[in-house]
């Protein structure tokens, strides 16, 4: 996507990397009280989703404008085909969650949306707490993956009308946002629109933005780490080795964050670019250095290593199904999320 910088409005300079969309809590051990009742929590929850929409809706104007803040509650009603789209995504991933936590009979919340009119989304995800071990491996699968698979069932068709009705045009001349290009993606895109002449790229409308944001939410909740998505298939699939993976990806964020920097910043610097493009291509990998140190805050919290499941093995139907969610991490890996070319 090429898109005016300017396009942000007043969001430039305070988007930070998409916070954990869909990170459980810790579980804790199961005691003797009684599971929560499933409508317990969904008052608020339902008022926070509310939210949440609003504020998609308000960025969404940008993205669906000329990249003027919106005149009013009627001109957050052009941010629809954003809002619409990405809410459909964090919804449907979020309660795939909700849904296997509730058949496998785990006392889990509803997902609690955190709206964030500022943000390059409109929101930092979703919070959804669990109380209670969860005891089996099968059922750590089916928690884990439901939600990056129920999400990704809706962002792939949003992903591919959104790139079918965005236009080719020249890139423009000025300082451009360029959202970041993984296999899955660049593949769709080649798919659909063919190869892409020198000089232009793809102008992504604001459905397919909504899209693209939904593959990069499961990106980063298939991190192999601790409480990620991504952590709680690895330890269904691996038992305790998951805990190596869940140090290497912390040790991995700082030195992704320096790789990438330098693999966009010297040529950017050799070519000759100054000011925000020079500054945004230097600092491209700085978005694994920050969500790096969201992954140690986690830490702190709840620590690095896995809570353990009793000691069974996974179903081979499950077997696959944890070896194709990780496997789709590697389809969606984005060296850099959104940068200023």
């Amino acid at each position: 996507m090429s898109a005016p910088a300017s396009a942000a409005g007043s969001m430039e300079g305070t988007v930070r990397p998409p916070a954990e969309p869909s990170a459980t809590e810790r579980p804790r051990p199961a005691g003797d009280a009684p599971p929560a009742s499933p409508h317990k929590g969904w008052g608020v929850a339902l008022l926070l989703i509310a939210a949440t929409f609003a504020s998609t809706l308000y960025v969404g104007a940008f993205w669906a404008g000329d990249g003027t803040p919106p005149a009013g509650p009627l001109g957050w009603l052009r941010g629809w085909v954003f809002a619409v789209p990405l809410m459909a995504i964090l919804l449907s991933h979020e309660l795939g969650h909700y849904i296997a936590g509730r058949l496998h009979g785990v006392d889990i919340s509803p997902p609690y949306f955190i709206p964030m009119p500022i943000f390059l989304l409109g929101t930092m995800g979703a919070i959804i707490r669990m109380r209670g071990a969860i005891r089996t491996r099968n059922a750590l699968l089916d928690i884990g993956a439901a939600g990056p698979l129920a999400g990704m069932a809706v962002a792939l068709p949003v992903l591919v009308y959104g790139i079918a009705t965005s236009p080719v045009a020249p890139i423009p001349l000025g300082p451009h946002y360029v959202e970041g290009h993984s296999l899955l993606y660049s593949g769709l895109i080649f798919a659909i629109k063919g190869p892409i002449p020198a000089g232009s790229d793809i102008m992504l409308n604001a459905t397919a933005l909504a899209g693209w944001a939904g593959l990069l939410v499961t990106m980063i909740n298939l991190i192999p780490f601790g409480q990620l998505d991504g952590g709680h298939v690895a330890y269904a699939l691996l038992g305790r080795r998951e805990d190596r993976f869940s140090r290497w990806s912390l040790a991995l964020m700082p030195a992704l964050a320096v790789v990438v920097s330098l693999a966009y910043g010297v040529p950017s610097w050799l070519a000759g670019d100054h000011g925000d493009r020079l500054v945004s291509n230097a600092l491209a990998g700085m978005q694994w250095g920050v969500w790096g140190i969201l992954l140690l805050v986690m830490t702190r919290f709840a620590g690095i290593d896995h809570p353990p499941t009793d000691d069974d093995t996974l179903s081979p139907k499950r077997r696959v199904v944890a070896v194709a969610t990780l496997a789709l991490f590697v389809l969606l890996f984005m060296p850099t999320w959104f940068r200023i070319q």
